[in-house]
């Protein structure tokens, strides 16, 4: 599948993970995972809103995917770009940790910035200066 060949109707039926694909596989290079959802959002229409909504979900897909590796923090490539020892480094297994804890802050700033209360009963910093 080219994903120039698909009609817009195609493109959104097609799953996340594979549009990635079809991105770095025609990119050629490894791309920053912000940037690979940027073009997914693009590409499917999202609003700020559902990328922001979807983006844990993309990148939950891409890291049990087999075809993704990452190469980098927040890089991701394709596996078959790169020789076995590579995808096998304990350096790869700790961006990727590194990757997912900067989704996870990336969602908890959110939910802050939605103005959820603060259930622990403390004041924020952020909270304090404007009390």
């Amino acid at each position: 599948m080219n994903l120039a060949e698909l009609n817009e109707e195609g493109i959104r039926e097609t799953a996340m993970v594979d549009i990635a694909y079809h991105i770095l596989n025609e990119n050629g290079e490894p791309l920053l995972y912000r940037e690979i959802m940027k073009e997914i959002g693009r590409m499917k229409g999202f609003s700020e809103e559902e990328s922001q909504r979807l983006i844990a979900q993309l990148y939950t897909e891409i890291n049990i995917d087999g075809r993704f590796i990452c190469v980098g923090k927040s890089l991701w490539g394709l596996k078959r770009w790169y020789p076995l020892d590579q995808t096998t480094d304990s350096a790869v297994a700790q961006n990727v940790k590194e990757d997912l804890d900067e989704v996870e802050e990336d969602l908890f700033e959110e939910e802050d910035s939605e103005g959820e209360e603060d259930l622990d009963g403390d004041f924020d910093e952020d909270e304090e200066k404007t009390s």
